[in-house]
């Protein structure tokens, strides 16, 4: 199989040459090329049609978010993953509807950063558990109204209640007793979940939920609210 080719975007470059070398060693990656800024990381995309980019947010001038959309507007075959020390609810949201196919912190290991390179080469999406569980405690509990064109109807009140706890790791059982329900009327809300948000998994509900606005997130003030 050809290698998977990886675009790595950061601004401080002891961390990005030391990204580049622990990937290097990894069989099946392949680093073509580095960027330093958002604006590069563009170009670079542009030049070298890497496979994945993983990117920092916070750079100067074009920041990793502003890259983000721009490179999945141009190439929507890229998948980025955005590599911070960031996990505000309001920076991932805000990374998410960029196009990004996945959140990591810059502590993970490197079993967790390949797990995500090679989910966004599939066209999957991967997020930390603690950072979806972190972004959905600040969800509201109520669905928000379907918006035009998107064919699923919102989640109930109970699904959104289900969906939380699914990503703070419980398994359906947990669920059952924590909702005093029957296990296979959680079993039941998990499988409309994941029919309304045309999903396969629970980490794709996560983010799917976030990305066709269930919820929104005010930038200069994370918390969850309901449009007017």
């Amino acid at each position: 199989m050809e290698p998977i080719r990886i675009l790595v975007a950061d601004d401080h470059t002891l961390f990005r040459q030391g990204l580049r070398a622990t990937i290097g060693q990894v069989d099946g990656f392949e680093v073509v090329g580095e960027a330093a800024t958002g604006t590069e990381a563009v170009a670079k995309a542009r030049e070298l049609m890497p496979d994945v980019i993983l990117m920092d947010i916070n750079m100067p001038g074009m920041n990793g978010t502003e890259a983000t959309s721009q490179i999945v507007r141009e190439n929507p075959h890229v998948g980025v993953i955005l590599v911070t020390m960031n996990d505000s609810p309001a920076s991932v949201f805000s990374g998410m509807r960029a196009g990004a196919r996945g959140y990591v912190l810059k502590e993970a290991d490197i079993a967790e950063l390949r797990r995500a390179i090679e989910a966004a080469h599939r066209g999957e999406i991967l997020m930390n558990p603690a950072i979806a569980a972190k972004l959905l405690d600040r969800f509201e509990r109520s669905p928000e109204p379907r918006p035009a064109g998107i064919p699923f109807e919102g989640l109930t009140p109970r699904e959104l209640e289900v969906l939380r706890l699914a990503a703070e790791g419980l398994t359906n059982a947990a669920i059952a007793s924590r909702l005093v329900l029957s296990e296979k009327t959680v079993k039941n809300h998990v499988n409309n979940i994941f029919s309304k948000l045309q999903v396969n998994d629970r980490a794709q509900a996560i983010v799917q939920a976030i990305r066709k606005g269930l919820v929104t997130i005010d930038p200069e003030n994370p918390r969850p609210s309901r449009p007017a």
